[in-house]
């Protein structure tokens, strides 16, 4: 019987091991979940703590001063140095995940926090004051308290703003600013609400329009009162004496370089600007020689596509041509709002080819603001809105709407965005985040599946595609020839209009934002290229058990993470055979 013992032994201890394993994999993770559902909660304001950010109610503005940056700082790097105690291999596979989402999370935050970003609050795109706009403007209340939190709100901006005045002031003190050469007229948005004379009109009023009919209507209207108040009295000067700063001491204080490598320490900045957003330990030589690369191979394509046209002059005729021909433009707003809408449900009845999950919720298109369109995108989209720019509409080629739409709508940043917050089985730092490598990668790689999905019906419209994806490639260039090698923004400039098709004003527009924003233009191509080399090696490996429709459902599964984690997700499915991913808990339809 000496064997039957032995036999039973080993199985005891092969039991005691695996049970060993699982407990080291419970205490691990409890760990882990700790941390981080105690540095989400301060983050999103929902218990008190160390400069603890916005309120969920909407009663407060985030704290913005030097002494609370120091704060937040201190705090992310105490979290850091929790999560490198942990061995993330010793996590469930769930947990492990998580981890190297929240990990890039955290370490991005004690970066910025390094490099004193805050002291720079706004960009050529975006910035604080517009940005405050769009997120209180749209707000929706459904009751006297949230109305009541959300004025006490307002009347915090004007100290908002002057702890933002401070943080430029710090800035400019290092010379560490946005560049002057991009600064002329971007203050625009700043005096359309320093003069505003109806506070109606006001994009802080906006809740106050459409207020709950069950609400009393004298309360109603002393709310109304109160709000247009505040606006007036406070909100409006506050916005004039950020606009006296801006045109007296910020522009002409602002430094005269464009390079972030000019920048204090800014060879690490630009680094560690590209590691935020391609998730990617990649050199600046590496990305500008990917860039010309790929600039080399589109071109070609964009030849033949001209040829297929039947235009016969050289290829710069041909953008000449493209960018002055008024056939190729709406000649009104709405116009060019109709033929968006008509794109968006040629989509529509593309989606179930693609995918076999959809999100419940649903998007609508509106204009850009008439006080940020001047040097505002073409469009943007995000899980609600897709806002289309109407300003100059000899800017906005109807060629180029399809690809931009598939980008900015379905199944691009819309479709990703939604599902991202449907995503219920996932922690809120997951859904709530936005890895820019994933969610600009997907949006390009939704300009790709426009192809198989026949949406670029003419030449035309197949060569405004190839321009898109043209305009990402460029980017590699140009983003690490201003911000790396150098590069003036007329030769930036000169090689945009050289190699895409956009016109003059959107690529001085696009410029500004990548001398600006350094690193954030090189996302969309390096992500977008993993993704392609992902399903190319996912079809050479499965053959016929390839299912485009369960590929790109798993790659939507996962959320936004860094593109390492999404390759092993690949790598996972592979070697699963190809299957739908389980949406668990989820809300999503299926495809019809």
């Amino acid at each position: 019987m000496r064997w039957f013992t032995r036999i039973i032994v080993l199985v005891a201890v092969g039991m005691t091991v695996s049970v060993a394993h699982a407990q080291s994999h419970v205490s691990q993770d409890a760990r882990f979940v700790a941390i981080y559902t105690r540095e989400w909660a301060w983050r999103s304001g929902v218990s008190p703590g160390p400069a603890s950010m916005d309120l969920p109610d909407n009663s407060r503005l985030d704290t913005a001063g030097a002494v609370d940056q120091a704060r937040r700082l201190a705090y992310w790097k105490q979290v850091l140095s929790e999560l490198d105690a942990i061995d993330p291999s010793r996590l469930s596979p769930g947990e492990r995940i998580n981890y190297a989402v929240y990990r890039r999370q955290i370490a991005d935050r004690v970066a910025e926090g390094r490099f004193k970003t805050w002291q720079m609050p706004f960009n050529s795109d975006s910035a604080f004051w517009s940005d405050l706009e769009y997120e209180m403007g749209g707000k929706r209340l459904h009751d006297a308290a949230q109305y009541r939190a959300y004025l006490d709100r307002l009347r915090q901006i004007r100290h908002y703003f002057a702890q933002e005045e401070a943080n430029m002031r710090l800035g400019l003190a290092r010379g560490f600013s946005v560049p002057r050469a991009v600064l002329a007229g971007r203050d625009r948005s700043i005096a359309a609400m320093a003069r505003l004379t109806d506070p109606a009109q006001s994009p802080y009023y906006r809740p106050f329009r459409h207020m709950p009919d069950a609400m009393p209507v004298a309360e109603r209207h002393a709310l109304r009162a109160k709000a247009r108040a505040i606006v007036r009295t406070q909100v409006v000067p506050a916005y004039a004496k950020l606009l006296t700063f801006f045109d007296t001491v910020y522009v002409p204080r602002a430094r005269s370089t464009l390079s972030a490598e000019a920048l204090p320490d800014g060879k690490a900045y630009y680094r560690q600007q590209i590691r935020r957003y391609t998730t990617l330990d990649l050199d600046p030589d590496t990305i500008h020689a990917m860039g010309l690369a790929q600039v080399a191979k589109i071109h070609a394509r964009m030849l033949a596509t001209m040829r297929a046209t039947g235009f016969k002059g050289s290829f710069a005729q041909f953008l000449h041509f493209l960018r002055t021909d008024p056939r190729f433009y709406a000649r009104t707003p709405q116009e060019l709002l109709d033929k968006t809408a008509w794109v968006t449900k040629e989509v529509d009845g593309q989606l179930s080819h693609m995918f076999a999950h959809l999100p419940r919720e649903r998007f609508t298109i509106r204009p850009v603001p008439a006080a940020i369109a001047p040097y505002y995108t073409s469009g943007r989209g995000g899980p609600k809105v897709y806002l289309v720019n109407t300003y100059d509409l000899k800017s906005r080629p109807l060629y180029s709407m399809p690809a931009l739409t598939l980008h900015e709508s379905y199944p691009g940043h819309a479709l990703q965005l939604e599902l991202a917050e449907e995503a219920r089985d996932q922690p809120a730092f997951r859904r709530d985040g936005y890895i820019s490598a994933y969610g600009e990668g997907w949006a390009l790689y939704a300009e790709y599946l426009g192809q198989a999905m026949g949406i670029y019906k003419t030449p035309y419209q197949r060569f405004g595609y190839l321009a898109y994806q043209m305009w990402r490639a460029c980017r590699l260039v140009v983003d690490t020839g201003i911000h790396h090698l150098g590069w003036s923004r007329k030769q930036a400039v000169h090689y945009m209009l050289a190699n895409t098709a956009l016109s003059r004003r959107e690529i001085d527009n696009e410029v500004d934002r990548y001398i600006s924003w350094p690193g954030q233009a090189l996302s969309y191509e390096i992500g977008y290229l993993e993704i392609r080399r992902l399903r190319a090696k996912a079809e050479k490996a499965l053959g016929p058990a390839f299912d485009v429709r369960a590929f790109n459902d798993t790659v939507l599964s996962t959320g936004s993470v860094p593109l390492p984690v999404l390759a092993r997700r690949i790598d996972h499915f592979i070697a699963e055979g190809g299957p739908e991913p389980d949406w668990g808990c989820r809300c999503a339809r299926k495809a019809p």
